[in-house]
């Protein structure tokens, strides 16, 4: 996997990393946790409408939500059980260290990303929101009321969230861009991005689709493949730096 990922390196500016959320960064998809324990059964139905590429995301969300039934009491208590994976702190360290820039983008809430990351021990750019893309959440009653703020328009696939506008956007003058994910709703980002790493349904999306893409299992990994892809990316870049004779 090492050899694959330096020959993706190439003379460009250094690399920017863009990861999902939701079972990504969370051993659990958090909204799936929420729909499951709190809103009634019938968005599953939806959910399966949205697989079977009847629906966008943001409708099926739009629609999901609107079946919860909580308090504020109830929804922390369940956004608090949530596991992350464990290596996550320390990757988010490494990329500081190493001047990486790292965005998070999510489909899911932002309600929901600012409590796991505080309770995770995140600081910084990520933790206070200005490098976090996602959909936006607020409690009316007993009522969750979504926002989209970042559903480009037009989105031909109707994302909640349009992830591949935002690697087109902040990845823009940056190499290897590279995307973390595990999802169906990260297929789209998949043919924006230089290296993608991806376990679970998007893992199987790649493999289907003939999409490379490196697995992995937790975020340790890919600090590891990062660290080694590093070297690579600093000699080409400085080989870049010295005019061609003509």
């Amino acid at each position: 996997m090492v050899n694959q990922l330096r020959s993706e390196a190439n003379t460009a500016a250094g690399p920017v990393v863009f990861t999902d959320f939701d079972g990504t960064i969370t051993q659990l998809d958090v909204t799936d946790v929420i729909l499951a324990q709190l809103a009634h059964p019938s968005w599953q139905e939806v959910e399966q409408e949205w697989t079977r590429g009847l629906i966008g995301s943001r409708e099926c969300l739009e629609r999901q939500i609107a079946l919860v039934d909580t308090s504020a009491g109830e929804l922390d208590a369940l956004i608090d059980a949530v596991p992350v994976d464990p290596a996550f702190a320390a990757f988010y360290r490494f990329t500081r260290k190493r001047g990486i820039p790292l965005y998070v983008l999510s489909e899911g809430f932002d309600y929901v990303i600012a409590r796991i990351l505080k309770r995770a021990g995140m600081n910084g750019p990520v933790r206070n929101g200005l490098q976090i893309f996602s959909s936006g959440l607020r409690l009316e009653g007993r009522r969750l009321i979504p926002s989209f703020p970042h559903s480009a328009q037009p989105c031909e696939h109707g994302c909640a969230t349009c992830k591949a506008a935002l690697l087109r956007r902040f990845g823009k003058g940056k190499h290897p861009v590279i995307f973390v994910g595990d999802g169906l709703s990260d297929r789209f980002a998949v043919d924006e991005a230089d290296v993608v790493f991806a376990k679970r349904q998007l893992l199987a999306y790649c493999r289907e689709h003939g999409k490379t893409c490196h697995p992995f299992d937790t975020f340790a990994e890919v600090e590891q493949a990062i660290a080694r892809l590093l070297p690579a990316i600093k000699t080409r870049a400085s080989a870049s730096s010295v005019p061609l004779k003509p």
